[in-house]
């Protein structure tokens, strides 16, 4: 059921527009006295999530047992990061999820299904798991917030994916992501009819009544300032508030371009981007803009470690950013790879393919640290200067020395292709 729609891709939303969408809503749910919240992380912080649970804690006060944010393999939010990013909020009501032992299985999908979505390429079952709190069955309304923006993995984000991967466990995660990536950026990024979707989609179908969730799903793009707006907030317990999101998405968050590029400079804010697994983000969401021999810099003043936690970061640094035949192939008779599926999807995702280049400019991770994994390394602070980005604008740069360079300010509110 859809509870509210609001939305338009030429015009943005105000504080207030959005407070009285959560009271309208909320007003269906007014018998519900054990509400808990699952927002996204700070590496989300552009989401608007931050300002609408802060909005909402603020309308159901004490009606709000816990806040939980669905962070999934990400490193857990410190005080400093909450408050940045949640305002007001009590900060005792947040709850960190661990997702390697802390979650509850409701059931798992029979590998029959995982065949048949992918034709054939994997054959495991798949656990629908998600965090004990949300599991526990001590909360009438489970209210879950986020971004619906082109993903890599489920091809459009949110939705389940915030519940069964964000809150979900280590085997959820692992095989969620390997499934992506088997399916390909290319095939996967920008749909919503694509084999990750679809197993999240049958998770919901299984856990039915037992998650008394509530969606809020909110679209931003930037404005023509390159300031970032909420374009839409769509609220409903079902796919269809998901598609009426992802509608509005597609038509401002994805950039056909005329013809593929050969420089893409894009900026990692710091307070966002602390990893290349978080960072290499900019690489999927542009690959199919980057032209053969092509390259793209990231300046990455924050990044200082492969993997957001240190097993994976060892996975990173151990095996580095293959072909995919060639992590295929590492995968292949391996346990410390079959173990870590997110991993492996990690390194195929942020591959060249030896197609393109992609050049890390950061100072806390060395030159050796950085080729050892398959990239270009960068000096941070001579290509700050020459691609200044609090000069250049979104979109098409022409340099004083001739040279044409496309720049992304933040590389997580879209998706950039070519036309064809």
């Amino acid at each position: 059921m859809i509870y509210y729609a609001l939305g338009n891709p030429e015009k943005a939303l105000k504080k207030e527009d959005i407070r009285e969408a959560l009271v309208v809503t909320l007003d269906y749910f007014s018998d519900r006295k054990n509400i808990f919240i699952i927002p996204p992380d700070i590496t989300r912080s552009h989401s608007g999530a931050g300002m609408i649970t802060e909005m909402l804690w603020n309308i159901l006060d004490d009606r709000v047992k816990g806040i939980l944010p669905a962070s999934g393999t990400h490193m857990p939010m410190v005080r400093q990061e909450i408050s940045r990013m949640f305002g007001m909020t009590p900060s005792g009501l947040f709850y960190s999820h661990q997702w390697r032992d802390d979650v509850v299985e409701l059931g798992r999908i029979p590998s029959s299904f995982i065949s048949q979505i992918t034709e054939g390429k994997l054959g495991f079952d798949f656990p629908v798991q998600v965090n004990r709190m949300i599991a526990s069955g001590s909360h009438d309304l489970i209210i879950s917030v986020g971004q619906v923006v082109p993903h890599e993995i489920t091809g459009m984000a949110n939705y389940n994916k915030n519940i069964f991967i964000g809150c979900g466990g280590s085997e959820a995660i692992n095989k969620c992501h390997f499934i992506g990536a088997v399916n390909g950026v290319e095939n996967t990024i920008g749909t919503i009819d694509n084999p990750a979707r679809k197993v999240l989609n049958k998770a919901s179908e299984m856990a039915g009544d037992r998650l008394p969730l509530l969606y809020i799903l909110t679209v931003i793009a930037p404005d023509d300032s390159g300031t970032l707006r909420m374009k839409g907030i769509f609220m409903g317990d079902d796919e269809e508030c998901f598609r009426l999101s992802v509608s509005l998405s597609k038509k401002v968050n994805i950039t056909a371009l005329p013809s593929r590029l050969k420089k893409i400079v894009i900026y990692l804010d710091p307070g966002e981007f602390r990893s290349t697994w978080m960072g290499n983000m900019s690489i999927q969401r542009t690959r199919m803009a980057i032209a053969d021999g092509g390259e793209i810099i990231l300046l990455a003043p924050g990044v200082r470690t492969f993997g957001e936690d240190p097993e994976i970061d060892s996975l990173i640094r151990k095996y580095g950013y293959k072909t995919k035949r060639e992590i295929l192939s590492f995968v292949t008779g391996n346990s410390e790879l079959q173990n870590n599926l997110s991993a492996a999807a990690h390194l195929i995702n942020g591959s060249t393919e030896n197609r393109f280049i992609v050049t890390y400019a950061t100072k806390n991770l060395s030159r050796e640290e950085i080729e050892s994994v398959g990239y270009e390394y960068g000096e941070l602070n001579e290509l700050m200067v020459r691609y200044d980005p609090g000069i250049l604008n979104p979109g098409f740069n022409r340099l004083a020395n001739g040279e044409e360079v496309y720049f992304i300010p933040n590389p997580a509110i879209g998706l950039w292709k070519t036309q064809k």
